[in-house]
């Protein structure tokens, strides 16, 4: 099969490279290979990759490695962490942006961060890797929404209020398995103004994290697509940060996207985290999502170094044995285009105009 380009919804990457005990941040090893993890820059091509939505994410404290394991049980409920202080987030949000500009000025014009669907195309013209700046859980931003805007002119295109774990905006969805994604409040006088705020910038608005009720908070204050960046049908892995097919349909009619997550905890009938995940799990997924939303609005948000994928893809170079196997489960040239990379763009454009 030829390379299919591809734009990714969701990666983690800029904490891994943060969190780096290199002098320049890992920014070396990630534009010349060698800095670990899922994606650096030989590799990305290498898979096919050209883009995608680089997340700044705030790790909690109380948030140890053993929930990992605890996600290989047959069920669990990981105990949702304790709020942020806003100088630490801050602290951690503001090195991660600047570890992403800091790697587009080392790139030499290699990788590129783009602030609107134009600049994406642009950039993937001359071959130079589209990086988009999205923060998930918006910690580091405090009610008076300043930080917002900063944030916005430093190149924030794509936001979610909250991670899995409750903010001054509102309440995320736990990862508990088996559960409903109905758990708890949703988004409170101070989330609201936010996302009345995002809306006006036209920003993303991350449906990913938040719980059921949040999720329609959003849908009820918005007129915007809906987008959920990483998320996958609650239909096949009954896990609490799943999307019902309530909340795929009401994506549908605003004409929304959602990218699949190839966690393999959110794609497991079992919910477990398990490397050993079959690709058919992938497709059993894709076909839910494609069921209710249609081949337009559906695409990728892998999730790499932020989760254990399936180790048929190993990481971001692995990507073509994706696509080979959804060829293989019966998707033509054409859709797996979509799936790969025309959706996304088409529906950044329906949020942030071209």
């Amino acid at each position: 099969m030829t390379q299919i380009p591809v734009f990714d919804g969701h990666n983690d990457t800029l904490l891994r490279l943060w969190q780096r005990d290199d002098p320049d941040g890992g920014i070396a090893a990630f534009l010349a290979g060698g800095a670990g993890g899922h994606i650096d820059l030989p590799r990305a091509r290498a898979g096919g990759l050209f883009g995608g939505m680089f997340a700044v994410f705030t790790p909690s404290r109380d948030l140890g490695d053993d929930y990992i394991a605890m996600m290989r049980e047959a069920a669990y409920d990981v105990p949702l962490p304790t709020p942020l202080p806003i100088a630490d987030a801050q602290a951690a949000t503001f090195g991660m942006v600047a570890t992403l500009l800091r790697i587009e000025r080392a790139a030499g014009g290699t990788l590129t961060v783009c602030r609107s669907a134009g600049e994406i195309r642009a950039a993937r013209g001359r071959e130079s890797f589209a990086a988009v700046l999205h923060i998930e859980g918006a910690e580091a931003i405090g009610p008076d929404l300043d930080a917002l805007h900063v944030l916005h002119a430093a190149g924030l295109r794509s936001i979610g209020p909250v991670w899995s774990r409750p903010n001054v905006f509102g309440h995320g969805a736990p990862f508990r398995f088996p559960s409903s994604p109905d758990i708890g409040p949703g988004l409170t006088d101070a989330g609201k103004a936010f996302v009345r705020e995002c809306h006006a910038l036209r920003l993303v608005v991350d449906l990913s994290h938040l719980n059921e009720a949040g999720f329609w908070d959003v849908a009820r204050i918005s007129t915007a697509p809906l987008v959920a960046t990483h998320s996958n049908a609650h239909a096949v892995t009954p896990h609490a940060r799943n999307l019902t097919d309530a909340q795929l349909d009401a994506i549908a009619e605003r004409d929304g996207m959602v990218g699949l997550n190839l966690a393999t905890c959110f794609l497991r009938a079992d919910g477990r985290m398990r490397a050993d995940t079959p690709l058919d799990a992938v497709a059993r997924h894709l076909d839910h999502l494609i069921s209710r939303l249609g081949e337009d609005r559906v695409g990728l948000g892998s999730d790499f170094d932020g989760a254990l994928v399936p180790a048929d893809i190993a990481d971001v170079a692995g990507l073509p044995r994706l696509f080979e196997a959804l060829g293989r489960h019966g998707y033509d040239a054409a859709t797996l285009e979509k799936i790969a990379w025309r959706n996304w763009l088409a529906a950044l454009e329906r949020v942030w105009g071209a």
